[in-house]
């Protein structure tokens, strides 16, 4: 199934489906346009099914640019696939909520 992002309320975001290479580049589009403007967004993952290198990349140039931008952008329910090529991959920290400055 290919992935979907849907707003849930203000600041509050939901991706389900298959988070891969297939729709990273669109996804990647989407979730600038959806989220990129606000100062705080929250993205459920719980409804990810699957997730290869090209999904987890694309989460992480999310929280990247938030992070440049000063903003926060937390992810939610983060599937054990995710978290573990996440972490094979040494950027887990990359997708855990920033934290106050100076305090990490």
């Amino acid at each position: 199934m290919p992935a979907a992002l849907a707003t849930l309320g203000p600041g509050r975001f939901e991706i389900s489906g298959d988070l891969g290479f297939e729709d990273a580049a669109r996804m990647l589009l989407e979730g600038d346009t959806a989220f990129g403007s606000l100062d705080h967004a929250e993205v459920d993952l719980a409804k990810v099914a699957r997730v290869d290198s090209a999904g987890l990349a694309l989460l992480l140039e999310w929280s990247v640019s938030a992070r440049e931008a000063g903003k926060a952008l937390v992810y939610l329910n983060v599937p054990p696939a995710i978290a573990a090529l996440a972490g094979i991959s040494d950027v887990s920290g990359l997708l855990a909520p920033a934290g106050p400055a100076g305090g990490g």
